[in-house]
């Protein structure tokens, strides 16, 4: 079968289709129907089944006879460290850490937040409290202390487990005063902490309430895995809402594991055994699916990497964990690889390392520009597939369904909607519109198995950021458009899509033009406040390394490069050069709050941004331009 063989087959009989990718699953009670539709439109998967997630992540590998392959590489440049975990060790050290943490109290139902780097560590804690049926809530190492605060007063965890420090190029993350400040902070108090001491800096244990990772395990009978309904949490994942406060994006077990199985054959085109990496991290969506649970559920060896993607030592970083891994299928964030065409335009480092094992390069987690994609092709002759979606559905809305049969490529598009997912673009009043036209993107619900079914605590909410503005819909938050072929096309944030004189642009379509342009490292368009237009154009541009050419040189050829290829009706006249564009740590640039500096409106810092200081250096560019406050 084909791919539209597949989604008709989908699409005409969803409940036989996901019944049947049921049946890849081990359960202790199988599931007698997939949708439970008794609530609409709060719908359920497998609600009635039940089911564990580590077993079917770790345990069932060993009884069926793959217990001595590798199902974790560890790899950090940062510590110059190298490990490989199989799977009869990972279980028995997953089994360890959930008999210790049941022993103090930890049982199904509870909230254990988890503060770790990049190390194995960390998808053990993850796997123990899926073990036990405790629901993990991971929050990205490093965080400040108040938005840790903020986590630890919602979700209410008995206990948080972390590491004493991250590693970051050229410094030490100390984590622990971190998470001593965060509960100070915080209403709600854990009754215990578990610190996982590394040896880059060992932190200071608080008698009675901390507990050191080895020694709270010391003498502890190991656990089973403990049976859970369909519909309970596996995680609860914050991810920054509008508003300013954080939004609980709640995954059921069940959906969660039929559909991630699913898509590491159907989409990225591995087979157990096969090396698959996600360069991200657990703090992110991309890091509980592709680099915990999918490989592992489908029996994939997965690699945690501590390092970035320059710096750690160099450009070459991602070309050598390939082919010294033996990877086959990698995905990351087009950000990385403007880092690294930044730093190496012409490709040396690529040149260096023998990619012959690797098949596919997955982008996601932000626009990928036409430029970084044929880039990216180029240099490493390897097909780069785009493909979108987002923390709320936990895996791919449209992408290239490679393991089924590849589609071709048309740069800008990440291909089309996967089975379960009904992707249609309406107008403001709800109407599907013509092919070729922009507006927003939706998909019919009910979602499929594995999407968020509700936010934590918070069901009104859930309601009401997501199935109010299009009753029946599930709103994305996207702008884009369906070419003629069922090819999607991902423009920008409905909040991206600027009105210059009456004109609705998208502001992705800019940046596409402006990252064509050879000089040109990276970028950003934004809408700033106009008097006689509403709105209008603002460009920012990161110059490659090596580009000694004078600024107005390159700012004069962009502007005429939107002119010719968008036309005069873009009003693109407003340029700047900047050294670096503000992003959050997992690489989205902070679009928006681009938008209040120039506009001189009021913001709350994002939790998730890199590096503050950026936000200084974006409002001393605009100053001269008349924006941010002049």
């Amino acid at each position: 079968m084909g791919y539209a063989d597949v989604y008709a087959a989908w699409k005409a009989d969803p409940e036989a289709f996901w019944m049947e990718q049921a049946k890849a699953i081990d359960w202790d009670t199988p599931p007698t129907r997939a949708l439970n539709d008794d609530n609409a439109p709060m719908y359920e998967w497998f609600s009635e089944a039940k089911v564990n997630t580590c077993y079917n992540a770790v345990d069932r590998h060993v009884e069926n006879g793959r217990g001595e392959q590798t199902a974790i590489i560890y790899d950090s440049p940062i510590t110059h460290t190298k490990r490989e975990i199989s799977f009869i060790e990972l279980r028995n050290r997953v089994a360890s850490l959930a008999g210790a943490l049941r022993a103090k109290g930890v049982e199904k139902g509870d909230r254990v937040i988890i503060y770790m780097p990049m190390i194995p560590e960390a998808l053990e804690a993850m796997l123990a409290c899926a073990r036990l049926g405790a629901v993990h809530s991971v929050v990205f190492g490093g965080f400040a202390a108040n938005e840790l605060a903020v986590r630890i007063d919602d979700a209410k965890p008995k206990a948080i487990i972390a590491a004493s420090c991250g590693m970051e190029p050229g410094r030490v993350v100390h984590y622990k005063p971190l998470v001593d400040g965060a509960i100070e902070l915080a209403t709600h108090k854990p009754d215990f902490c578990v610190i996982f001491q590394r040896e880059q800096e060992v932190a200071e244990l608080i008698p009675g309430r901390d507990y050191n990772w080895h020694g709270f395990q010391y003498g502890v009978a190991p656990a089973e895995c403990v049976p859970v309904e369909g519909n309970h949490p596996a995680y609860i994942l914050y991810t920054s809402g509008t508003t300013g406060a954080p939004k609980g994006v709640v995954r059921h077990t069940a959906g969660h594991l039929v559909a991630l199985n699913w898509t590491m054959k159907n989409i990225y085109n591995v087979d157990p055994g096969d090396v698959f990496w996600a360069a991200s991290d657990v703090g992110w969506v991309v890091g509980h699916s592709y680099i915990c649970y999918g490989p592992l559920v489908h029996g994939n060896t997965t690699i945690v990497f501590e390092g970035k993607p320059i710096g750690t030592p160099d450009a070459g970083t991602f070309w050598r964990v390939i082919q010294e891994h033996n990877v086959k299928s990698f995905f990351t964030a087009p950000t990385a690889f403007r880092a690294v065409k930044r730093e190496d335009p012409k490709g040396e480092f690529v040149k260096k390392y023998d990619l012959s094992c690797l098949n596919a390069i997955y982008l996601a987690g932000e626009r990928a520009d036409p430029d970084t994609i044929k880039w990216t092709q180029e240099m490493t002759g390897k097909p780069v597939y785009d493909h979108w979606w987002q923390t709320e559905t936990g895996y791919t809305i449209a992408g290239n369904p490679v393991g089924i049969e590849p589609l071709p490529v048309k740069i800008g598009s990440p291909t089309v909607a996967m089975p379960g997912y009904d992707v249609q673009i309406l107008d403001d009043a709800g109407h599907p519109v013509a092919a070729g036209e922009l507006g927003a993107i939706a998909i019919k619900l009910p979602l499929p198995p594995g999407t968020l079914p509700t936010l934590w605590n918070a069901a009104d909410r859930f309601q009401k950021s997501y199935l109010n503005t299009f009753p029946g819909y599930y709103e994305t938050g996207d702008a884009g458009m369906i070419d003629e072929d069922g090819y999607l096309y991902i423009m920008a944030r409905t909040d991206d899509v600027i009105n210059v004189a009456g004109h609705r642009l998208s502001t992705g379509a800019m940046e596409e033009v402006l990252a064509n342009h050879p000089d040109v490292g990276e970028c950003a368009v934004i809408g700033v406040t106009d008097q006689l237009k509403g709105q209008l154009p603002l460009g920012f541009i990161c110059l490659n390394n090596g580009c000694d050419r004078p600024h107005e040189d390159v700012i004069k050829e962009v502007i005429a490069s939107v002119r010719n290829t968008i036309g005069p009706v873009a009003a693109f006249k407003l340029v700047t050069v900047v050294d670096r564009l503000p992003k959050t740590r997992s690489g989205k640039i902070l679009r928006a709050t681009m938008v209040k500096i120039a506009d001189n409106a009021e913001f709350k810092m994002p939790a998730t941004i890199d590096d503050p200081a950026i936000l200084d250096e974006i409002r001393a560019a605009l100053k001269p331009m008349g924006y941010a406050g002049v």
